[in-house]
């Protein structure tokens, strides 16, 4: 079965052992992260010892996805009103993920599960989830009137995930500022609900003091001034050099190497979206987003890997077929309507990311003898427990010990 979508095992003995080998190191400034641990901390508590913590993220993924496909379904043209249950639903959505994003490290520590295989599935998810939370904010201020402003907001919310990853695998340790993720997270969640409560045409209204500017702007300026920090200091980084030998990555590449492959992401949209003769991606913003965004997805997971592993990133990667489909539909003016292949383009970067992140962490799996939706049980512990069940079994002390092992099987 582990051999179902590949011919070749993607990772090689040497990446797997590094991998295992791999420790976590992650530096975060953020001020919400503080004031929501109470929260994190009871919610977790709650989450039953036998449900496994990369569970705990792919069921907040769904939901995250889910709740947004419905606000998809009612505007696909970011443009359309959507109901106020939409946006309230997609606000729950995007709460819940994040709640549930932020406790399975915790579930992980608690159960004694943690492991590299967790940490690479986490950030897997959340570069899916960030192109879907990008699309949601966009169709909540109605940013689909204007085409390359809501261009210019997902494909820079899609860089800075990136980007994230890229510092890391420079410095080696994955950094949050004061202002990030949580913050923007919450930030969106308040739009919906701005939208949901007085109706999206309150981003249309013109700024008071600035009259040329709609509110709907401010969110631009807010995006290029929080941006700005987190590429400053990625630019410090590669300044600086990396961690590696003679000042290079983490796998002793050039700190430089991983813009390549953002670039044959980026780029090709910009050009596809501008040379089309059917205005495919006016016509079909929310699609195109969601295709060249999930190409961007893939690429940022084997940039995770490749730091995870300290190992070289390729430059091709198999989603470029997806856009190679649409850029060879018009270099050769072939008669296929531009939106039928940009959903062949779709199908085809789901069916590739869902068998790589498939492939990975199955190899993953086998090599660390764990699995991944479910956790492994500790033979000798639980013989253990049920030895001191058979020689204490109507004592409290026993019960006090039984809770104990318990609590470290899981």
């Amino acid at each position: 079965m582990n051999m179902f979508f590949y011919k070749e095992k993607i990772l090689s003995p040497g990446q797997l052992k590094r991998l295992s080998d791999h420790k976590y190191s992650c530096e975060s400034l953020s001020i919400l992260d503080s004031v929501l641990q109470p929260w994190w901390e009871w919610l977790v508590s709650k989450i039953p010892l036998w449900l496994a913590p990369n569970l705990i993220t792919v069921i907040g993924l769904i939901i995250n996805i889910l709740t947004t496909l419905v606000l998809v379904y009612y505007s696909p043209d970011a443009k359309a009103e959507a109901p106020w249950w939409a946006f309230i639903l997609c606000a729950f959505g995007l709460f819940a993920y994040q709640s549930l994003d932020a406790i399975d490290g915790k579930q992980a520590r608690r159960t004694g599960t943690s492991s590299p295989l967790g940490e690479l599935f986490d950030h897997g998810c959340d570069s899916v989830s960030t192109v879907f939370v990008a699309i949601s904010a966009c169709i909540a201020v109605q940013l689909g009137a204007y085409p390359s402003w809501m261009f210019f907001q997902c494909f820079c919310a899609i860089t800075l995930f990136y980007c994230a990853h890229w510092q890391a695998y420079v410095s080696g340790t994955l950094r949050f500022g004061r202002v990030d993720v949580t913050e923007a997270q919450f930030t969106i969640m308040g739009i919906h609900l701005i939208s949901a409560f007085l109706g999206p045409e309150i981003w249309s209204i013109k700024v008071p003091v600035i009259g040329i500017f709609e509110l709907r702007h401010l969110i631009f300026v807010m995006t290029v001034v929080c941006c700005s920090v987190p590429l400053y200091q990625l630019f410090i980084d590669i300044c600086n050099g990396g961690v590696g030998k003679n000042g290079s990555t983490v796998a002793g590449t050039s700190v430089l190497s991983p813009v390549i492959p953002l670039s044959l992401v980026i780029v090709p949209a910009f050009i596809i979206c501008r040379k089309s003769t059917e205005h495919v991606y006016e016509n079909h913003p929310v699609l195109y987003i969601l295709a060249f965004g999930l190409v961007a997805a893939k690429v940022t997971n084997r940039l995770v890997v490749a730091h995870m592993t300290r190992n070289e990133m390729d430059y091709f990667d198999s989603s470029l077929i997806g856009p190679a489909m649409l850029f060879l539909n018009q270099y050769f003016n072939f008669f296929i309507p531009e939106h039928v292949v940009l959903w062949f383009c779709l199908i085809w970067v789901c069916f590739d990311l869902i068998r790589y992140s498939r492939q990975v962490c199955l190899e993953i799996c086998d090599h660390m003898r764990i699995q991944l939706f479910k956790i492994t049980p500790n033979t000798t512990t639980q013989n253990l427990q049920q030895q001191s069940s058979n020689r204490n079994g109507t004592t409290s002390v026993s019960n006090n010990r039984q809770s104990r092992s318990r609590r470290h099987y899981h």
